[in-house]
């Protein structure tokens, strides 16, 4: 239709082609003139995948060298403040180096990136307009999640779920929250972001317009090294419209214009004022003629004793009136209350309070011989190894943290917590 081959064109052409290097079987001469038309050579525009889209070749031009360090720099200081946040979040050291920044399309994010992963879209809504996703790997989010939830970042079985993606939010909520902090900074102007939302993707089948619209063009790619202790060695990727990115740039460079130019601009400075002369001798209640009799023989005192004296008198005396006047206040100290450190966590764990934790009761539990096992049929009786009448165990999230006593409300069972595991 304009002059590409579609694909179902390009695999009839591959078909075709003797691998052997013969070239005489299948129609070879055709294959020979694929390479100058088909556009499935350029890796940037080869289509990717089930979805049926097609993307365009990335557009080099669009991002100068030096825009990409301006990026790269204004990226940086953001993350920056985000690992401070999340090590606060998780608990654990948490390094994200020095950013790479290039020109992308949806293709080279299909290549590059380990498949399902979670997409987390924040939009600015203050300050600045424009979206940025962040693309986390799906390992990388039960671990985060994980350790939010008080776990050690061990418990990653399973696929990311409503509980991941809603723990996950609030964790970017508040490290972009933190980024937007910075730029509030850089720019001079406030800067807000709406609440983020977190989606898993396979990628694969997905067609990047019902993401955002800019994926499906070229768009800026920042992309991080992202470790967590010794849990997650990975990579964090920040996408941006071309647009969002300069503008963002250009934001920040202005401000910073700004301010080194300040001081060109600014009036000479006015020569220094002279020095003040000293002020005249305070009266000490002594007469006049006494005070230039000090140094005199006939008063029984050295000559050399009292000029020592007087050098040592003068700037003491002279000092209440080269002072300035300053407003003097009593320290003001901040109250402490009682150093607990369960008041920080309680801090802490605010940030979460709304995420929803699995609770499981566990009336017991044994261990049997595969053979054991095999031979279960209905009617089987297991025996557990807790007695009858002892207190059941209540888990939080796989977490051992109460003891109770089974009870029954109505038609249904439940426990009441007699003991809670510190």
């Amino acid at each position: 239709m304009d002059g590409m081959l579609s694909q179902d064109e390009i695999n009839a052409l591959l078909a075709g082609m003797d691998t052997s290097g013969g070239g005489d079987a299948g129609g070879g001469d055709a294959p020979a003139d694929a390479p100058a038309d088909a556009p499935a050579a350029d890796a940037g525009s080869a289509p990717s995948g089930g979805s049926g889209f097609q993307a365009a070749e990335i557009d080099e031009s669009l991002l100068t060298d030096d825009e990409k360090d301006a990026i790269g720099e204004v990226a940086n200081i953001s993350m920056g403040s985000s690992a401070t946040t999340l090590y606060s979040l998780v608990n654990q050291k948490v390094n994200i180096t020095t950013p790479q920044v290039e020109l992308a399309n949806w293709n080279t994010v299909l290549d590059n990136y380990e498949k399902p992963c979670v997409f987390i879209q924040i939009k600015y809504t203050v300050g600045l307009e424009g979206t940025n996703i962040l693309i986390l790997k799906e390992h990388d989010v039960m671990v985060i999640t994980d350790l939010m939830m008080g776990g050690d970042g061990t418990n990653t079985d399973g696929e990311v779920g409503e509980l991941q993606l809603s723990a996950i939010s609030e964790a970017m909520n508040q490290m972009m929250g933190a980024a937007a902090t910075s730029l509030s900074t850089m720019t001079g102007q406030k800067v807000d972001i709406s609440p983020p939302v977190a989606t898993l993707l396979d990628m694969i089948d997905d067609d990047p317009s019902d993401i955002s619209d800019f994926l499906t063009g070229t768009f800026c790619r920042v992309t991080f090294k992202l470790q967590i202790g010794d849990l997650v060695d990975s990579t964090l990727m920040q996408l941006y419209p071309v647009d969002f990115a300069k503008s963002l740039k250009d934001t920040v460079s202005a401000d910073g214009a700004d301010q080194s130019e300040a001081p060109a601009e600014a009036a000479p400075a006015p020569a220094p004022a002279p020095a003040p002369a000293a002020a005249p001798m305070p009266d000490m209640g002594m007469p006049a003629q006494d005070m230039s009799q000090m140094g005199m023989p006939q008063m029984g005192m050295p000559q050399m004793g009292m000029p020592q004296m007087g050098m040592q008198m003068m700037p003491q005396m002279m000092m209440p009136q080269m002072m300035p006047n300053m407003n003097v206040q009593p320290a003001q100290f901040q109250s402490f209350a009682g150093g607990n450190p369960a008041m920080a966590a309680g801090e802490n764990i605010g940030l979460i309070k709304d995420v929803p934790l699995e609770v499981t009761v566990e009336l017991g539990r044994t261990a049997k011989a595969i053979s054991d096992i095999l031979d279960f049929a209905p009617g089987t009786i297991i025996e557990l190894e807790k007695v009858a009448g002892e207190p059941v165990d209540v888990l939080v999230n796989g977490k051992f943290v109460a003891k109770g006593e089974v009870v029954v409300i109505e038609e249904s069972f439940g426990v009441r917590v007699t003991e809670i595991v510190q």
